[in-house]
């Protein structure tokens, strides 16, 4: 059978059992064993058990469960509740105010969470009321905590970049350091977008009344809720980026520190850390029922020899590599739309992969860019994971319709982040060469 007809049935074969609702893992791990056994023989078995057992060896993979806990732990420990009263504070007086401290308090969250969840269901339940109680326009408040949630995975430690660079074979170091840039440009982005339409439209984004805004003692008080937050970040990243820890050891650390949080706050007991390790648990082990089908799908594409033929096809797209990043960017936001994140990274690295490589495109840059789009996947219609978190939590008044509508604009401030990443490569890779690359 040639290689064309093959790599059309194997994927063909994916599209169908995704479409009859069967779940991504079972459906890439299935498919890609049956295709190895078609062309291999039994022993195909042994070789997708050995490369699993390889990856089970890594000791990158434990930061993978310890960057979860450090997640569910942050989400109980009540930082967001502090976070949230000092941005009251000191952001009151802006039209937009709320909004802009909302998306900050998220950016400091991502810098504490390795996933996009806890801060929008944070947000959602802190902010999201008392932005629609002040007269904030619905779509505005909402899109801001879809948006700056999802920089849960971009800005590190983030967990799909650990998966990354355990799939592409990369530093997860250098792949933190190089989301920092591209994090804060994005907050900047974001920032001037809700201060320039605040400033068009007064009526979407009022300031708070004189009696609200606090005086400067409450202020300075108040800056007291940023202490925790700042040392559990300098204690995971300073761990990293000093060359104190590899990022597996500081995500112990990053535990340390959601702990001690949690306990000042007067949030941990017994409760707390056994709901938050049952959790760990259960994304821990679904991340390694993801990681058996990533290796089997990786082995069949390269097997089946859909590798060369993927390549081949790529070179008749126009604008040369140029238009082939293009393309796996169009890919990548068409396929945000309908799958979530990890399954877009089992299905899609194993075919950009080769073709960066062929492009000559940096790997750290690239795989920014791809978190990047894995971001704007969670906030896309009709099944971006944030929208759906957000709808969870938001009152009754909040429609889907509501939601949905409220990320276009977000969505295309994004786009044009990942284009700026793309003119100007340096805002991603300055810092994993700053911190790596040392003499």
């Amino acid at each position: 059978m040639s290689v064309e007809l093959l790599t059309a049935l194997f994927f063909g074969s994916l599209l169908v059992f995704l479409m009859l609702g069967v779940p991504l893992t079972f459906v890439l791990g299935g498919v890609s064993v049956t295709f190895l056994y078609y062309s291999m023989g039994p022993v195909s078995f042994y070789i997708v058990a050995s490369k699993f057992w390889e990856s089970m060896t890594s000791f990158t993979l434990v930061a993978i469960p310890m960057y979860v806990f450090m997640a569910m732990l942050l989400e109980r420990s009540g930082v967001a509740h502090a976070l949230y009263r000092m941005m009251h504070l000191w952001f009151a007086a802006m039209r937009g105010g709320l909004a802009i401290g909302t998306v900050a308090i998220c950016a400091i969250f991502a810098a504490m969470s390795g996933i996009s969840g806890a801060a929008v269901v944070t947000m959602g339940t802190i902010a999201l009321p008392r932005m629609l109680e002040r007269g904030y326009d619905k779509k505005l408040a909402l899109g801001a905590i879809n948006a700056g949630g999802g920089w849960g995975i971009l800005i590190p430690p983030s967990i799909p970049m650990v998966l990354y660079a355990m799939i592409s074979e990369v530093s997860v170091g250098r792949l933190f350091a190089a989301g920092i840039g591209p994090g804060l440009l994005l907050f900047v982005l974001v920032t001037i977008y809700i201060g320039v339409r605040s400033w068009l439209q007064p009526a979407i984004a009022p300031a708070l009344p004189v009696a609200e805004r606090g005086n400067w003692r409450e202020k300075l008080l108040a800056l007291r809720a940023v202490i925790l937050p700042i040392m559990i970040v300098v204690m995971v990243l300073g761990a990293i980026f000093g060359g104190f820890a590899t990022p597996t050891e500081a995500a112990a650390i990053g535990v340390l520190g959601a702990m001690v949080a949690a306990a000042i706050n007067r949030k941990l007991n017994a409760t707390v850390i056994s709901e938050s390790a049952t959790q760990t648990l259960r994304l821990t082990a679904l991340i390694m029922w993801i990681l058996f089908a990533a290796h089997a799908f990786s082995t069949a594409y390269t097997t089946l020899g859909a590798h060369e033929f993927i390549q081949d096809l790529m070179s008749y797209i126009p604008g040369g590599k140029w238009g082939a990043l293009a393309f796996m960017m169009l890919v990548l936001l068409l396929l945000g739309m309908v799958l979530d994140p990890v399954g877009i990274m089992l299905i899609t690295l194993p075919v950009f992969l080769p073709i960066i490589d062929a492009a000559g495109f940096d790997p750290i840059w690239f795989g920014i860019l791809f978190i990047i789009m894995m971001e704007i996947g969670y906030m896309t219609p009709p099944f971006g994971f944030n929208l759906f978190y957000i709808k969870g939590v938001a009152p009754p008044s909040v429609t889907m319709s509501d939601i949905y509508s409220s990320v276009i604009p977000y969505v295309l401030v994004t786009l044009l982040g990942v284009v700026i990443v793309i003119l100007f490569p340096q805002i991603a890779l300055y810092l994993p060469d700053l911190f790596f690359n040392k003499p």
